[in-house]
């Protein structure tokens, strides 16, 4: 069935924007922080930054820097499943699930809680299933393709190779306890964080040719498990990845030397773990974290530019958009946040029912984003006004995947303590 714009709950709690609010709202309850006057994004003058993509490299959020930032792509109006792979989320653990990648031939590479990573073709139909040696929360990072292979971590701590035109495995390297992070690709280097039971942590750099370990921060740092997938900004040459300890980690990208530690301030109650994605865009880190705070940091000394206090923590990795200078980030409070990239104001908020914990992509026109209210969204980046919305059996905390017009996603199982373990992974397209 066509998914059209509908009055419903959802639109009624939508409230978008907000005019120059102070940049920490704490003072504000749960109810006025998902709510506001709308303020569409201006134009952003002056020329518009790049991210880097290297070639032939498909990767989590696109780019290097991981703006979750897809130009080229547009978001239909209204669109229709195409199909649905079952049971490929069953597990309980409720971190956002893994996404799909492109596959170089065509179709889609999508792992999943399980432990499998299957490669579909564009019409659902399996192309390859490879195992790792992990089952029940199995894959959670998001692989990256390069050099006609695939590789992931899982969460028996292996980073693996798989060949991908076949599946077969070529490599796999025993790196820690477990792997929740996505593997950044960059020059024929796979960057993976790494998990112990301690509990520390680590991250690596492993030859993506035969899975050998070209360095190893020596003090086990990140010090404990970082979930985070790393960043890589070659204009400020920086690596970043952020950890449950609260702590924002960025190492010189040349020497690998550590050059700096941010750490976030828990309060209140609230802890600072930095559980998602981290993306880098114009001299500034942005991260959430679980002290309710979204924020920038500066990328050359690890200071803080500006943070924005949400209703409830932050695990999304924000998304952005340079045309417009803006970045987007999610909460546990429900809302995708649209700010200023420069200051932290407030341009428009997006209520949901549930929370947020999948990152959020931006295309030519729109945004889609998930929700753990069971349902996939679509909407305006300039107004955050909604274009459709998806409902779905399970909750929606992987992030989508925009490719050739068709919408990528995958789901939690509805519910693992009641028996309802099909989580599956959906192909959208346009409605006719």
């Amino acid at each position: 069935m066509p998914t059209t714009p509908s009055p419903s709950r959802r639109r009624l709690l939508h409230a978008a924007g907000a005019t120059a609010l102070s940049l920490t709202a704490g003072c504000l309850g749960f109810d006025e922080l998902r709510s506001g006057t709308s303020t569409p994004i201006p134009d952003h003058d002056g020329s518009a930054l790049t991210q880097t993509i290297p070639d032939g490299v498909v990767q989590f959020r696109h780019s290097l820097e991981r703006w979750g930032y897809y130009p080229e792509e547009t978001v239909p109006d209204a669109v229709e499943r195409e199909w649905r792979v079952p049971e490929v989320n069953t597990g309980e653990h409720t971190a956002a699930k893994a996404s799909s990648v492109p596959h170089p031939d065509g179709g889609v590479v999508l792992p999943g809680d399980t432990g499998h990573v299957t490669a579909l073709f564009a019409d659902g139909d399996v192309r390859w299933r490879a195992e790792t040696d992990m089952d029940g929360r199995g894959v959670h990072g998001t692989p990256a393709i390069a050099d006609g292979r695939v590789y992931v971590g899982a969460y028996d701590g292996v980073l693996y190779a798989f060949d991908a035109a076949t599946g077969d495995r070529v490599w796999k390297t025993k790196l820690g306890g477990s792997i929740g992070s996505s593997p950044l690709y960059a020059d024929g280097t796979v960057f993976m964080a790494v998990e112990y039971s301690d509990p520390e942590g680590s991250i690596f750099a492993v030859d993506a040719d035969d899975g050998t370990i070209r360095w190893e921060d020596e003090e086990r740092r990140p010090t404990d498990h970082p979930h985070s997938t790393p960043a890589l900004d070659p204009a400020a040459e920086r690596l970043v990845v952020g950890a449950n300890d609260g702590v924002l980690y960025g190492w010189d990208a040349t020497t690998l030397e550590l050059a700096w530690t941010f750490e976030t301030t828990p309060e209140n109650g609230t802890n600072g773990e930095i559980k998602g994605p981290v993306v880098t865009y114009d001299g500034g880190a942005f991260f959430g974290s679980w002290d309710r705070h979204v924020y920038r940091v500066d990328l050359e000394d690890g200071t803080e530019d500006w943070s924005f206090e949400t209703g409830g923590l932050s695990m999304t990795g924000p998304a952005v958009d340079p045309t417009l200078h803006a970045v987007f980030a999610g909460s546990h409070d429900g809302t995708l946040y649209a700010f200023d990239a420069d200051t932290g104001e407030v341009y428009w908020r997006f209520s949901t029912d549930g929370a947020l914990t999948g990152c959020p992509v931006v295309c030519a026109d729109r945004i889609v984003f998930g929700s753990k209210d069971r349902t996939l969204y679509a909407v305006d980046k300039r107004t955050g006004e909604e274009v459709w919305h998806v409902d779905h059996d399970g909750v929606v905390t992987s992030t989508p995947r925009v490719h050739d017009g068709a919408i990528y996603v995958a789901e939690r199982a509805p519910n693992p303590e009641e028996g309802e373990t099909d989580g599956g992974g959906y192909k959208y397209v346009p409605a006719e």
